[in-house]
């Protein structure tokens, strides 16, 4: 299990052409992905508690202070262009030093999500992040 959570990481760290963001405040940095959960390897969903699915995404974020990961609470909503929104409900996973938090979401059709995320880093004041992202399934 550990070296699927560590790829899962690094999947999570080598993801940029899939739209990895980042977002500063200060020291922290806010890195934050949501990709089909389909891109996962088995092993590597199975390891991480996710659904491997045409219709499922995953949403993952990492929270570093000064280039080193800290621990943070993580809460948000997804909203579609019609106004249903749905509370995402992360989990925290820690592998050796790394930490982040994952959620899955499902993605019933072609459409644009709005995501808004909640993050109260250790010993830091809350930061909200705003961001939106078409999904496809597949």
């Amino acid at each position: 299990m550990k070296s699927a959570l560590i790829a899962l990481f690094a999947l999570f760290m080598a993801l940029p052409a899939f739209a990895e963001r980042k977002q500063t405040f200060g020291d922290y940095d806010i890195h934050y992905i949501a990709f089909h959960s389909s891109f996962l390897t088995p092993e590597i969903a199975s390891a991480a508690g996710l659904v491997r699915s045409r219709t499922q995404g995953v949403l993952n974020v990492a929270v570093q202070e000064s280039g080193k990961p800290v621990t943070a609470q993580v809460s948000g909503t997804m909203t579609n262009l019609l106004g249903q929104q749905r509370n995402l409900n992360f989990r925290q996973v820690r592998e050796d030093e790394a930490v982040y938090y994952l959620t899955q979401f499902p993605i019933d059709t072609q459409e644009l999500l709005r995501f808004q995320l909640n993050v109260h880093p250790s010993g830091g004041r809350p930061i909200n992040i705003q961001f939106e992202q078409e999904v496809f399934p597949e």
